[in-house]
């Protein structure tokens, strides 16, 4: 397995994870200094923290011996030294085949395979991927699957494939060391062991990461539902959850009580449900997302909630900023190491709802010079209560296209999220209010047009660029009661109640 470092920033949070199941495997990586060709990269000083992290995480003395190298993807190439002349990439290759040992296996040994990932096709259902560990393997065999609670089941192999470069192909058989997709096992899930029928064993089950986050998918209510999505209805999007629930079994899909316009998704974090969300949008779907929440869990009477490892980059004048900002948010400074070049490396232990909203104010904060990522790390009890989003929102008290004048006095108000042309509707979210408090605003008022003239009395529009998001971005900013507007060719803020009357009778409520 090659552990890949960015010669510049060294490991981040990501670099742990898969490091950890690296090493609970009995690997030992070989490290990739990536990036060395950048004008701040400190290839010594990220394999020093590379070392320091196999010590942290518990490597044995032979995976403490780990090989390393020195290369530069976009230029694509590998040095074995700091002093060697780049040619290409032939010293990683010749570095893989001295120090990664062979695949082990015997041919000669009974089938032997665990599903480490689960795929679905239309065609031949769900199907198994993973590496036989032993024996071999054709289409048509007859095998067992035993699931996690140890139930024997046996399948006929309908269909083998591997893979040929990046393209995936039909074999008729495979053996020890091969990486493989299996079909024709209805129900095989991740972890699930496939043997021969006559040596039944089972494998240590595979432990799948807990969802920490969910969301509800709501039906688009908007008044501009339909005109851009093909797959608009409550039973399409049920339909098309439940089938990516075959393929995404860390996906958890939840029916709401009294409510069949919306429908509660879990997953691994907002990145994890915002692929789903995007890849739904590409293929015509639409509808309203709810802000996500974090999922907790008791445990012997104490509430405990995910807790994320950020890693955090930025310039030392803003170092004192985002620690004042993880602080405020519960968040626990625990490393903190600034390079010669100025630039302040800091690791948090942070609640994931401390995040939520969060990473759109860190690029304000740091003007857009910081870098921000995390990672799941582990449950942790309830921290407490925290502030959520410190300034409101501009809401559109009627339907139509924006207009710059409107929008030209909408300006000192706050921040805009449309431009002139732009169709808005009632309760669409179209700035945000420079105060704490929402307000409702009229963005598609003309200028009361008159007979009289002066010359020079007209004043000269000039707008600054609106904000746009991502879908992340998105999902990261809206409040509680708030949703986004996913079409797939739109990313629209709104309000959970459209009017004003709605939003004050629920207030009230």
């Amino acid at each position: 397995v090659l552990l890949l470092i960015d010669a510049q920033e060294g490991p981040m949070p990501q670099t742990r994870f898969v490091l950890s199941a690296a090493l609970k495997m009995g690997l030992k990586p070989i490290v990739v200094l990536n990036k060395i060709d950048r004008p701040h990269a400190a290839p010594d000083r990220a394999l020093n923290q590379a070392f320091d992290l196999f010590l942290e995480l518990g490597a044995n003395d032979e995976q403490l011996d780990f090989s390393h190298i020195y290369a530069s993807g976009f230029n694509g190439y590998a040095i074995a030294k700091l002093t060697d002349t780049p040619k290409d990439l032939s010293p990683l290759f010749d570095l893989i085949l001295t120090a990664a040992p062979p695949p082990p296996g015997n041919l000669e040994l009974p089938f032997l395979m665990q599903a480490a990932t689960i795929s679905y096709d239309d065609y031949v259902g769900r199907q198994a991927c993973g590496r036989i560990l032993e024996g071999k393997i054709a289409k048509g065999d007859l095998i067992t699957r035993v699931d996690r609670n140890g139930n024997h089941s046996q399948h006929k192999i309908a269909r083998i494939e591997g893979h040929l470069g990046l393209k995936k192909i039909e074999i008729e058989n495979a053996g020890a060391g091969d990486i493989v997709t299996i079909s024709g096992i209805p129900e095989v899930d991740i972890g699930d062991t496939l043997c021969a029928p006559d040596q039944v064993v089972q494998l240590p089950p595979i432990t799948l990461a807990e969802p920490t986050v969910s969301v509800e998918f709501c039906v688009n209510t908007s008044p501009f539902a339909g005109k851009n999505g093909k797959h608009i209805t409550m039973n399409k999007l049920r339909e098309r959850l439940m089938r990516e629930k075959k393929a995404n079994i860390s996906l958890k899909i939840e029916e709401i009580p009294d409510r069949d316009d919306a429908i509660r998704v879990c997953g691994r974090g907002e990145l994890h449900l915002a692929v789903l969300i995007e890849a739904m949008r590409r293929e015509n779907f639409e509808m309203a997302i709810s802000k996500p929440k974090v999922i907790t869990k008791e445990v012997n009477g104490t509430v405990m909630e995910p807790m994320e490892r950020v890693h955090v980059e930025v310039p030392e004048e803003f170092s004192g900023t985002v620690i004042e900002d993880l602080s405020r948010r519960k968040g626990e400074l625990r490393s903190l190491e600034t390079s010669e070049h100025g630039l302040t490396t800091m690791q948090f232990l942070v609640p994931t709802r401390g995040l939520m909203g969060y990473r759109n104010d860190f690029l304000t904060r740091t003007s857009g010079l910081g870098v921000l990522t995390s990672i799941f790390e582990d449950f942790a009890p309830w921290k407490g209560e925290m502030a959520g989003r410190t300034r409101g929102v501009l809401i559109s008290n009627s339907g139509g296209k924006a207009n710059g004048y409107a929008l030209f006095n909408l300006q000192e108000r706050g921040s805009l999220f449309v431009k002139p042309g732009d169709e808005v509707y009632e309760g669409m979210v179209v700035g945000q209010h420079a105060r704490d408090n929402d307000l409702v605003v009229n963005a598609i008022k003309a200028k009361q047009l008159t007979n009289i003239r002066a010359a020079g009395s007209d004043e000269n529009i000039l707008l600054t660029p609106p904000r746009k998001f991502t879908l992340e971005q998105a999902i990261d900013y809206i409040a509680d009661d708030e949703l986004v507007e996913v079409t797939p060719h739109f990313i629209r803020l709104r309000k959970l109640y459209l009017t004003e009357n709605e939003r004050k009778r629920a207030g009230r409520d």
